[in-house]
């Protein structure tokens, strides 16, 4: 799974664009699930059972945080690097 520094110029500054801290994205990255899109690429997003993960090893005070975790996903390629970050307008159709 990819590390926190590594990120594109452009996914950092969608983060900046929408909001989201490094901290989100970490748990994003610790605890998503992942499908894979567009051939090589892979989408990585929260869900129910993901975060029911993360609040029990992270604890009730990251609640909040994980909960604007579920609104968005990362798009990452196969090396590791995440691309963008992205709202998640609807659900994710795996295969």
């Amino acid at each position: 799974m990819p590390q926190l520094g590594d990120c594109t110029h452009h996914a950092r500054v969608r983060m900046q664009q929408r909001g989201i801290s490094d901290a989100a994205l970490d748990l994003l990255l610790r605890y998503g699930r992942t499908t894979y899109h567009q051939s090589r690429r892979m989408l990585v997003y929260m869900d129910h059972g993901a975060r029911r993960a993360a609040l029990r090893d992270c604890g009730r005070a990251a609640g909040p945080l994980i909960d604007r975790v579920l609104r968005f996903c990362a798009v990452v390629s196969t090396g590791g690097l995440v691309i963008t970050v992205c709202p998640r307008g609807s659900r994710v159709r795996r295969k």
